[in-house]
């Protein structure tokens, strides 16, 4: 199997513990109550980042038996808006409170000196704290791997890429992505571009903004595209199945949710990040009276990330399984090295 696994193992592993237990939180601990999230751009429902994020709330639920929360972002909101969100849930009494994306880094750092009982956790950011987990993805090597099975799959020899916003995190699915592609055939070309420049333009969260930047692409005869672009690639999706070409989904492994399900013949794979798996994880750590924290890669040697075979017709695509495998097998021995710009 090409799917990766969940990625919890290797992150207790390689835990810093500090001290402290589960329900002691700020101004509120005690009261039985676990696990809270704050969404990034898109919220619940984007059948990929949150929605991973969510994944993993609903599993500590269900395992600790205790009240979770989770809070939409609004739109156009500052850093103060995020501050103030994770404060509520810290006073509360929620234990851990994880911000799901790296616009909530400046928040986590303010909000995490002034409850230090709280464990605190922030998934694709690095933040400084004692009580701070830094979840982070090599999401370069997910999407090389997505690259190598689009460059199998193209018939056109063009393929596209969707970012949805202009930042380093993107660039990392953008990098790895091409290098894929042109490790495995240097002739196919790759058109890559991006829905914004900033978040607050809706990159991550406009489905109408990815169906057009992916009808562009198809224009251009691109027949394998790939979107890291949250609720946007639901566009993307939507756009490659009516054109009848490949869509390559991202974070989660698209194929199997339900909202895109009459998009899902289209779906070839799915570059995965663990983040369900992080967010339990941290959960766990809480719970067990050991909080984890500093910083924690999740990547291809500890099946943190890695790529989907769900569609059964992926299988169909020539020499595709097994190309991918090979360069998973060279990214985990270090002879393959993957770039991030």
């Amino acid at each position: 199997m090409i799917r990766v696994g969940v990625g919890v193992g290797s992150l207790a592993l390689a835990a810093r513990a500090w001290g402290g237990t589960s329900g002691g939180s700020g101004d509120g601990g005690g009261d039985d109550k676990g696990l809270a999230i704050a969404y990034d751009v898109g919220g619940k429902g984007d059948q990929s980042f949150n929605d991973a994020a969510y994944a993993g709330l609903e599993k500590a639920k269900k395992e600790f038996g205790y009240k979770t929360a989770d809070i939409e972002p609004t739109d156009g909101e500052t850093d103060a808006d995020k501050e103030q969100r994770l404060t509520s849930l810290a006073k509360q009494g929620y234990n851990p409170v994880i911000g799901v994306g790296f616009a909530y880094g400046p928040a986590m750092k303010a909000v995490a000196a002034k409850y230090p009982d709280t464990t605190f956790g922030i998934v694709d950011s690095v933040v400084e704290g004692k009580n701070v987990a830094s979840l982070v993805f090599a999401e370069n090597e997910a999407s090389y791997l997505a690259g190598v099975a689009a460059a199998k799959a193209t018939k056109t020899k063009t393929v596209g890429f969707v970012g949805g916003v202009n930042v380093p995190l993107i660039h990392k699915f953008q990098a790895g992505y091409e290098q894929g592609v042109k490790d495995t055939d240097p002739k196919i070309k790759v058109i890559s571009q991006y829905l914004t420049q900033t978040a607050e333009e809706g990159g991550f969260s406009s489905p109408d903004k990815g169906k057009a930047a992916a009808e562009g692409q198809i224009e251009k005869k691109a027949d394998v595209v790939y979107a890291a672009a949250g609720l946007s690639g639901q566009g993307v999706i939507e756009a490659a199945a009516k054109a009848k070409i490949w869509a390559i989904g991202v974070d989660s492994d698209q194929y199997k949710q339900e909202a895109l399900a009459a998009y899902k013949d289209s779906i070839l794979t799915s570059a995965l990040k663990d983040i369900e798996g992080a967010v339990f994880a941290l959960a766990k750590s809480v719970e067990d009276g050991k909080p984890l924290s500093g910083t924690h890669t999740f990547d291809l040697k500890s099946d943190g990330v890695g790529l989907s075979d769900s569609n059964p017709k992926f299988a169909e695509v020539p020499g595709a399984k097994e190309a991918v495998e090979k360069a998973k097998a060279g990214i985990v021995d270090g002879s393959i090295k993957v770039a991030t710009e």
